[in-house]
């Protein structure tokens, strides 16, 4: 992935102060526990929910049952906004915004399962089948869940809040 372009968001009211460096912002993505997805309903209404994503090869990953109101909202409009931080008056927050893709190719697949457990010591433990995740109990040897998706958004644009200490923003 390029290395974005950083400017401080320099709008009325912002605080001014210190541009985060993209690797302290990339390194939040990379051990955020929980992300927060925005997507648009149908009839233009906001969805938000948890999820548990990786950051891998300049995206963010995460998965969706086919029923799940993320997934029927993505059908309609690929747009979301990915969040994360630390919920406090003081530290790192930042926000992600880009498309949703759906990944069906299987080295792909393959690679994001082992960063998924790598990443959770093998509490996510996939198994990669015809383009989807599938949760795997090894001691018992059997699929756990029915097919999940897997999203990409690579990032148009991020934004790190560094609460009280200025905002920066990522453009690619």
């Amino acid at each position: 992935m390029n290395e974005p372009i950083t400017t401080p968001d320099s709008r009325p009211g912002i605080p001014r102060g210190r541009v985060t460096p993209w690797e302290e912002t990339r390194r939040m993505l990379e051990t955020a526990e929980l992300f927060w997805l925005s997507t648009v309903r149908a009839d233009g209404r906001p969805h938000v929910t948890p999820l548990v994503a990786v950051w891998h090869d300049g995206a963010i990953h995460f998965t969706a049952t086919d029923s799940a109101q993320k997934t029927v909202n993505l059908r309609g409009n690929p747009h979301v906004v990915l969040t994360t931080g630390c919920n406090q008056t003081e530290g790192l927050s930042v926000v992600v915004e880009g498309d949703a893709v759906q990944i069906t190719d299987q080295d792909m697949l393959e690679r994001l399962a082992t960063v998924w457990a790598t990443k959770w010591d093998g509490s996510w433990p996939y198994q990669v089948r015809n383009g989807y995740f599938y949760l795997y109990d090894e001691d018992e040897q059997r699929v756990l869940t029915d097919s999940n998706f897997v999203f990409s958004v690579k990032p148009t644009k991020v934004f790190a809040f560094a609460i009280g200490l200025g905002q920066t923003r990522y453009q690619f």
